[in-house]
């Protein structure tokens, strides 16, 4: 096991960064962002597999079923911040978009990393979520080679999930447990071993292209406004409105209104201000777009061809 991690090249010594403990403030900060820099390209090189990853989590939500991230220490610390951010963005269901961590949710703020060294563990932890045929699995591990993640992600796959594997080395047991193979291939970290930093952040990027890759193709966007955001707090109540005016091209007081008198439903208004539905119309409009905002305005046949707000 020793000699397979030390051959991985998020494990080798970065030569950018040798002496780092003799240099000063600015340029630690200076080596850190050069390298953090690699960080989009790497992502880049990795979008055909990150784009199959997404039409999979579509499929997935509008068959009902659920996108589950599994990881241990950094890795399920982002993922559990991705699922978490779904909900006041998306009006996501919260089983929708669900996290594991190894550990339990303690893990969150404090490292129990010897989890993470159990099969066992992963696959009772991912059994507890009963992972079918509708769901995707999705398992993150920096190194790729993470027991607890591997397990669970091979037991999700038995049970018929679609499953995927995002890493930042090639050809790693993650790779080839799951489905579909996401390698964002960072190299060697600022402080070696250390892939909460340019792992972690080509983690963070995945995610965040996962998760609003698929809301949007499922209409939970409109343009590029966060049309199902879930106006809980007044600083969202704002930004509702904002999206809102801008969406339906009117002021603010139209906006306002028609938020009020969708009971702060934002698809609901935008349909509304969009096609002058009554809010009963509105509502069999959306339902009968599966939530697609965009589909649900043009189904009414009152929507103007060349909007592309």
């Amino acid at each position: 096991m020793s000699a397979s991690l030390q051959s991985l090249s998020t494990e080798q010594q970065n030569v950018a960064s040798q002496a780092l403990d003799m240099k000063s403030a600015l340029e630690i900060a200076t080596i850190i962002n050069s390298e953090d820099s690699k960080v989009a390209a790497a992502v880049g090189r990795a979008l055909p597999q990150i784009a199959d990853a997404i039409d999979s989590v579509v499929d997935a939500l509008s068959r009902g079923g659920r996108l589950i991230y599994i990881g241990a220490g950094t890795s399920g610390r982002i993922a559990a911040l991705d699922a978490a951010e779904c909900p006041p963005t998306f009006s996501t269901d919260p089983k929708q978009v669900q996290f594991v961590i190894a550990g339990g949710e303690k893990a969150l703020g404090r490292a129990v990393e010897a989890n993470e060294d159990s099969p066992e563990l992963g696959q009772r932890d991912i059994a507890k979520l009963k992972p079918s045929k509708k769901d995707v699995v999705v398992g993150i591990a920096a190194s790729g080679r993470t027991p607890y993640t591997i397990a669970a992600v091979e037991y999700a796959k038995k049970r018929g999930a679609k499953t995927i594997g995002i890493s930042s080395n090639a050809d790693s047991p993650l790779s080839q447990a799951a489905d579909i193979a996401i390698a964002a291939e960072v190299g060697p970290e600022v402080i070696s071993g250390s892939t909460r930093m340019k792992a972690g952040t080509a983690q963070k990027m995945i995610l965040n292209m996962l998760t609003t890759g698929a809301m949007t193709r499922l209409g939970y966007v409109y343009g590029n406004l966060m049309v199902n955001v879930s106006p809980k707090n007044e600083k969202l109540v704002e930004r509702a409105i904002t999206i809102l005016s801008k969406a339906a091209d009117t002021d603010r007081e139209h906006a306002r209104d028609a938020l009020s008198k969708s009971g702060r439903s934002v698809p609901l208004a935008l349909i509304m201000l969009k096609t002058g539905a009554t809010l009963g119309i509105a509502k069999r409009l959306l339902k009968a777009s599966s939530g697609h905002v965009r589909r649900a305005i043009e189904s009414s046949g009152s929507a103007k061809p060349s909007d592309t707000r």
